[in-house]
């Protein structure tokens, strides 16, 4: 399979207004999105915590983090975004993946738009959210 990329928009969620658009490689074997750091930071976001990630080859390594709003194929989430180093390729994660109902079609070599989610009633009695 070849590699998929996409454009994707990164704001922060204080200031909506500041933001930074690149173009991302989707990485199904990636949790998170990552960006490089002086990205983020131009637009405001600094690190809230360190997570420490495990890399393709085995390795670990300790990583800032923030939540972050990103967008891209017209959906919008909010997800924890990684703090890359400077010459990262920007990273697109399964976790935003997930939340804006896109999946990965390998035949085709693109992204596609899943049917909206379902929420079901869990509880006897319990309303829904309007």
């Amino acid at each position: 399979m070849g590699a998929i990329y996409t454009n994707v928009i990164i704001r922060n969620p204080a200031v909506p207004d500041k933001s930074w658009e690149g173009r991302f490689l989707v990485d199904t074997g990636a949790t998170e999105s990552l960006v490089p750091a002086p990205r983020l930071e131009a637009i405001g976001l600094k690190p809230v915590t360190q997570r420490v990630y495990e890399l393709a080859d085995g390795s670990e390594i300790e990583m800032g983090i923030a939540p972050g709003v990103i967008e891209f194929m017209g959906e919008i989430v909010g997800t924890t975004i990684v703090f890359g180093a400077p010459d990262a390729e920007p990273l697109l994660g399964v976790t935003a993946l997930e939340s804006a109902a896109v999946e990965v079609d390998p035949r085709n070599q693109k992204l596609k738009k899943l049917p909206g989610g379902k929420l079901k009633r869990k509880h006897k009695g319990l309303p829904l959210a309007a």
